[in-house]
């Protein structure tokens, strides 16, 4: 809140795969955020990384200009100012396309940006690079010569850009008949030092040139020249010297082509990005990046990932299209829809997202093991596929916050099953571990354990420390801040298993279920069945005010006895089954009577006069229950929340919430009123939150309220992708007025649980539109 970022309407689809860093380039084509260290933005535009065009007809040159709209105050020697009316953007994650129109040269060029972001495929996802595909087209009666050049600066805009000691080195790779070539721009930082690698594909007919170091703050007019010149750079042998302190370097990297008259050509680049070993902020271990598996950690991995890359990408496209194309050709299906389910696919790489192999000594048990009813110490999930996090937020810089990841894990766990549950045995394992160090917390001025045993950690850490080592979780008083975190767990681990079927992982995580919910027993304070709230909400809505069982935790508290009663029946633990199928008879009932109005169910039980408050997220425990295959049959043993009950509460949300806010155009609003106005009293019960639309928007799918979940979930992305011009930054929250809190959040992700919902439609042919 002290350093909240400022609203730059410019990002893009970012570069790269899975748990390497990213590189987001803005629709206009800038190189402008960047994630390298893990967890750690840096919000600038490198104004020399660009790509340049330079058309030939025999030995003249009759064009040559920068591809950016951008008017600089340095590199004055190049011809800068595309004008923007002829350039286009297209942006389908993990891939986008920039068109340009070269006004009076009857030449269109179309970059096609592609990362490897593939659903279950757990190798290439986790490369850290990304392929420009440039494909040529001349109009004209006359061949042209055509090249592209690359440059980039050895750094990110950083002031370690000029810490002295990087250095650039040109490279050449020939495996299996295919060769590719390019520069090498190695910055030696002292703590995560990378190469940048640059690369070009070599083929028939192509002429690959470069320069290997250029000064990125003078005019640069050598380096235009050359160019200009005949099509080509000096290409140069041997490395640069070492840059001195204060001094930045740059490399340039040409493909070039002859596209013959009414023809077509192209040529290809890849720019990767080597890290293989890092360190959080507080530098006391150092992790080893998932790719590494396949590149080693040596640091000189960057020609064979882009040889790698050169030759793939168009596999890697062939998977993308078979994922995409079935949801993209349903017509039925609105364009916004499609739009949005696969662009907020971006911040599964681009949440300072982490992936690492797992150390051989290392334990997540959390220091109970199997036998005694924890863990084992090396899961094989977590062993072959490595461990996984990604930030609450780029602004909120907390790894895996639990509460959050309860919606966003939709994305993982139908695209990566395998990170979902890699991630979901880190959380196991810190549930049992205690840490008695008091810390003052900042709402309520009390002190309480960093760790309490038996609880759900809020997050794994803050990447400026050292997260899996210090987790973080909150228990005050005896207060239930943290209880839908427990819940959530329990809800997680049943819905995985249910998409899964892993045996295994369902056998791991039982004695862990039990552990939580003996926990959240002790709130059971009137011995209805029922656990209470004091305080404030949840962890979730952590500053709406709330008192006695609630519609939002006291919901999930029953969906959660309901999935113990199911693992308990597949389990064959017949005490368990028969205690909390109790539970949640006697919680049931008290659940009805103390919260349902006729209409919906209250915000909470105390009777005051906001605890009849409309809440949008009021539904979240029968949300999870038919996600999980549950719920849907009123006769079911396991259908917790009446059919007509929650029909109701959906049209009434739709009703007020929705229609009622922002004349219907604009999601739901957490909290409204009855009388059709929102519930003011708190900032979170006046917001809209992105994540918990698309949530309820499943839900309605799920109840057959098709029409209602997508024109619910259509506001909030014309909100925020049209009409604020926040793409790939989806914030947590905006009010009415476009006030906006929290961006390129996690919470968004959850737009994957209306496909969920769309899959399990028993009419798959009704009309979506």
């Amino acid at each position: 809140m002290f350093r909240a970022l400022p609203l730059k309407q410019i990002y893009g689809v970012p570069l790269g795969g899975i748990g390497g860093g990213t590189i987001t380039r803005g629709w206009k084509g800038e190189f402008c955020r960047w994630q390298l260290n893990p967890g750690m933005y840096h919000y600038k535009t490198v104004i020399a990384d660009q790509f340049t065009v330079c058309l030939r007809r025999g030995d003249q040159t009759l064009y040559q200009q920068v591809l950016s709209t951008d008017r600089p105050h340095t590199l004055q020697g190049w011809n800068w100012g595309f004008c923007g009316e002829y350039a286009f953007y297209h942006a389908l994650y993990p891939r986008a396309w920039s068109v340009y129109q070269l006004p009076g040269q009857n030449v269109t060029l179309t970059c096609r940006q592609v990362s490897p972001v593939i659903p279950h495929n757990y190798k290439d996802s986790s490369l850290p690079v990304a392929v420009f595909e440039w494909h040529i087209e001349n109009k004209n009666d006359y061949a042209l010569d055509v090249s592209i050049m690359f440059t980039m600066v050895n750094g990110s805009g950083h002031k370690d850009d000029k810490s002295g000691g990087h250095w650039n080195e040109p490279f050449h790779l020939e495996k299996e008949g295919e060769r590719v070539s390019g520069v090498l721009l190695h910055h030696c930082t002292p703590v995560n030092p990378y190469t940048l690698c640059m690369a070009a594909r070599e083929q028939s007919n192509r002429e690959i040139s470069h320069q290997t170091a250029f000064n990125p703050e003078g005019t640069c007019g050598a380096l235009w020249n050359d160019l200009i010149s005949d099509g080509t750079l000096g290409s140069p042998s041997g490395s640069s010297l070492p840059t001195r302190r204060g001094q930045r370097v740059a490399a340039a990297l040409a493909a070039g082509c002859s596209v013959p008259p009414h023809g077509h050509n192209s040529v290809e680049f890849s720019l990767a990005w080597d890290m293989p070993k890092m360190t959080f902020g507080s530098r006391e271990r150092e992790h080893v990046r998932r790719y590494t598996r396949y590149y080693g950690t040596k640091g000189d991995a960057g020609p064979s990932i882009s040889h790698y890359a050169l030759t793939h990408y168009k596999e890697w496209e062939k998977m993308i299209e078979e994922w995409q194309t079935p949801i993209l050709q349903n017509s039925s299906l609105p364009s916004w829809y499609k739009s949005a389910l696969f662009n907020e696919l971006y911040f599964v790489a681009d949440g300072g997202t982490v992936w690492v192999e797992l150390p051989e000594d290392s334990d997540i048990s959390g220091g109970l093991r199997s036998k005694d009813g924890g863990l084992p110490g090396q899961p094989h999930i977590v062993k072959e596929y490595g461990r996984f996090a990604y930030l609450e937020g780029q602004e909120y810089r907390m790894y895996n916050t639990y509460d959050v990841h309860f919606y966003a894990s939709f994305a993982l766990i139908m695209l990566w099953p395998k990170l979902a549950l890699s991630l979901q045995y880190d959380i196991a394992g810190s549930v049992v571990q205690h840490d008695p160090t008091e810390r003052l917390n900042l709402m309520s001025g009390h002190c309480s354990p960093v760790k309490t045993r038996n609880v759900v950690p809020h997050d794994i850490g803050d990447p400026d420390d050292e997260p899996w080592l210090r987790v973080n979780a909150y228990m005050i008083h005896d207060t239930a801040d943290w209880k839908d975190l427990n819940l959530k767990f329990v809800l997680h681990v049943y819905r995985d298993y249910h998409l899964t079927q892993d045996t295994q992982y369902l056998k791991d995580m039982w004695p862990i279920c039990q552990a939580v919910m003996k926990t959240e027993m002790k709130f059971d304070k009137d011995g209805d069945g029922l656990i209470e709230n004091s305080g404030y909400a949840d962890q979730t809505y952590d500053g709406w005010s709330v008192t006695g069982p609630s519609a939002y935790c006291g919901g999930l508290w029953l969906a959660s006895v309901c999935v113990m009663c199911k693992m308990a029946r597949l389990l064959n633990s017949d005490s368990v089954y028969e205690y909390y199928q109790d539970v949640l008879k006697r919680g049931s009932e008290a659940f009805d009577k103390l919260l349902w109005n006729g209409n919906y169910y209250n915000y909470d039980s105390s009777g005051r006069s906001l605890s009849n408050s409309v809440m949008s997220d009021q539904c979240a425990g029968h949300w999870f229950l038919r996600a999980s295959g549950l719920g849907d049959d009123d006769d079911d043993e396991f259908q917790v929340f009446p059919k007509h009950k929650v029909c109701s509460a959906l049209q009434t949300v739709f009703r007020l919430n929705v229609m009622c806010f922002g004349d219907g155009q604009m999601g739901a609003v957490n909290g409204m009123r009855p009388e059709g106005m929102p519930d003011r009293s708190s900032v979170q019960s006046d917001e809209v939150w992105v994540g918990v639309v698309y949530g309820l928007a499943a839900t309605m799918i799920h109840e057959g309220m098709l029409k209602e979940g997508l024109h619910t979930a259509e506001g909030c992305y014309r909100t925020v992708w049209e009409h604020l011009g926040m793409a790939f930054q989806t914030p947590e929250a905006y009010s009415e007025k476009g006030i906006y809190r929290s961006l390129a959040y996690m919470r968004p992700l959850s737009i994957w649980a209306m496909q969920l919902a769309l899959d399990n439609l028993s009419t798959p042919t009704q009309t979506m539109g």
